[in-house]
């Protein structure tokens, strides 16, 4: 029997998975790491710790927990946070923190002048995007002006899972999905980086070079297989982002239907008949020639969570906060009594775009409770995702079904005020392993042992969320007060950016 290795790197754990070929899991690992904040606005990794380490020791760990013969593993997929930001010199070592996506807004000033410079409405017509945080051209012409002797340096500019397969095989490549990402050096009608675009950034030859997600581009040398246990000679495919492995994994494959991932980040794709192209939203090639998909993603959602129990449940065991948090939300009626939180604690991503948002809890009054609190905060997460589905269907392409993945979907309050506020079921998956899983398939996928329509069977669909009619009403007002919110606060958010240190 053959096994498909998947494993991916997450904003605060890593996953790994062997699966079998009729999408039995064989095994799982994980390891947790830390998302550093050296100042606000900023997000950092350690690549060699956080993204290689993490992977040296899942695949140890689940070899030695399964007995499985590392021969026997057909072919490896990697996926990871992306976009993000790592340069590394000729020899493949990293030469700072790999800087995130989204997440990371420190090139605000960088995305507003190449703005200006190109115009947004040719960034949209040539690279498929308006330049925001998540943009990863913008952060390299940072890092050129900030640290110029680190870009001097730099051989490669990586994201997370391109370093992964140049150490599992000494290969510079990167998916055409995540190559969008890197606005403005990507052309997609060129399906390649441009010069011109480019020019004053960083040179094209310095970046990986844009594959198919299922591509086979290389093998684990010598020298990974000392450090990963795993076969020399073992096919690593090109991979793509997490959230695109997730996609997958859930089986988003066809127009109308959107994946959304409840992680450290609300993640939104749904793959498209034809592109779609709007300021607010993003576009990428899908991860198969010829497929268009677009995303959607908000800043700040399962991190909020973690901040939240860290700053105001101390008193809690951290392995029962989560479970007790829940409870006292739950015991909180839909509304969460008339407050409404915004969740732009890092700024915001679709649709506002604004790096200067901020987070706000508003309707307090001395009657709340922290459990009315903490409803306020994930309904927040759940608004977010709504406005982002209103604007999908504001540009005449709605969705016809949620597909729910990721951690969040374990937490009833969340995930179901979110099929409440959009008015739409949520599909949920028998396995909800996330994106390693979705890395596995592809694996199988590249090396013809699976087809796409086969992920229904190596995954079938369980019950999910659908709308209660009894929460229409609370949730119809206080999501009005969401959308008022911000315009209303925007100036002030930003004269307090204006102001700080």
């Amino acid at each position: 029997m053959s096994y498909y290795l998947g494993v991916d790197i997450g904003t605060f754990e890593s996953k790994g998975v062997l699966v079998d070929p009729e999408g039995r899991i064989a095994g799982m690992a994980s390891r947790p790491h830390k998302m550093l904040v050296p100042r606000a606005g900023w997000a950092e990794h350690r690549p060699d710790e956080d993204w290689w380490g993490d992977f040296v020791h899942i695949t140890k760990a689940l070899l030695r927990e399964t007995g499985i013969n590392p021969k026997t593993i057909g072919a490896i997929g990697c996926s990871a946070i992306g976009p993000c930001m790592l340069p590394v010199d000729d020899d493949g070592n990293t030469l700072m923190n790999g800087v995130l996506y989204g997440v990371d807004n420190r090139a605000a000033r960088e995305v507003a002048e190449l703005t200006e410079k190109f115009g947004e409405e040719r960034l949209i017509a040539e690279c498929g995007n308006a330049l925001t945080s998540q943009s990863v051209g913008p952060k390299i012409l940072w890092l050129k002006r900030n640290h110029p002797e680190i870009h001097a340096k730099a051989a490669t500019i990586h994201t997370a899972t391109s370093y992964l397969v140049q150490k599992l095989t000494g290969e510079r490549v990167i998916d055409h999905y995540t190559a969008a990402n890197f606005a403005p050096l990507y052309r997609i009608a060129d399906r390649g980086w441009s010069s011109e675009l480019s020019e004053g950034i960083v040179d094209p030859d310095r970046l990986p070079v844009p594959r198919w997600s299922t591509e086979i581009t290389g093998a684990v040398t010598a020298v990974a297989a000392e450090e990963t246990g795993l076969a020399a000679g073992t096919p690593v495919i090109t991979g793509t982002v997490d959230a695109a492995a997730e996609a997958v994994s859930v089986g988003v494959a066809a127009p109308g239907q959107m994946m959304v991932m409840y992680g450290s980040t609300i993640f939104i794709i749904m793959p498209t008949a034809e592109r779609v192209s709007d300021p607010r939203l993003w576009y990428a090639p899908w991860l198969f020639d010829g497929q268009h998909a677009s995303m959607a993603g908000l800043a700040t959602s399962g991190t909020l969570t973690h901040w939240f129990r860290d700053q105001f449940a101390r008193e809690l065991d951290p392995d029962d906060a989560f479970p007790a948090l829940a409870k006292e939300a739950e015991a909180s009626p839909p509304g969460a009594k008339g407050l409404v939180m915004l969740p732009y604690f890092s700024g915001e991503r679709t649709p506002i775009h604004d790096p200067d948002a901020k987070g706000v809890i508003f309707g307090l009054d001395l009657t709340h409770t922290r459990g009315d609190i903490y409803r306020a905060l994930l309904e927040g997460i759940a608004y977010g995702t709504t406005h982002v589905v209103d604007t999908y269907r504001e540009i005449g392409h709605a969705p016809k079904t949620l597909h729910a993945v990721g951690g969040g979907t374990k937490n009833r309050v969340w995930a179901q005020a979110t099929s409440d506020v959009t008015g739409m079921r949520q599909v949920l998956r028998e396995k909800s392993v996330g994106a390693s899983y979705g890395d596995a398939f592809l694996a199988a996928v590249a090396l013809g042992d699976a087809e796409l329509a086969d992920i229904d069977r190596w995954n079938p669909e369980v019950e999910g969320f659908a709308p209660d009619p009894a929460n229409v009403n609370a949730y119809s007002r206080q999501y009005q007060v969401f959308r008022d919110l911000y315009p209303g606060t925007k100036a002030l958010m930003a004269a307090l950016s204006a102001d700080a240190p």
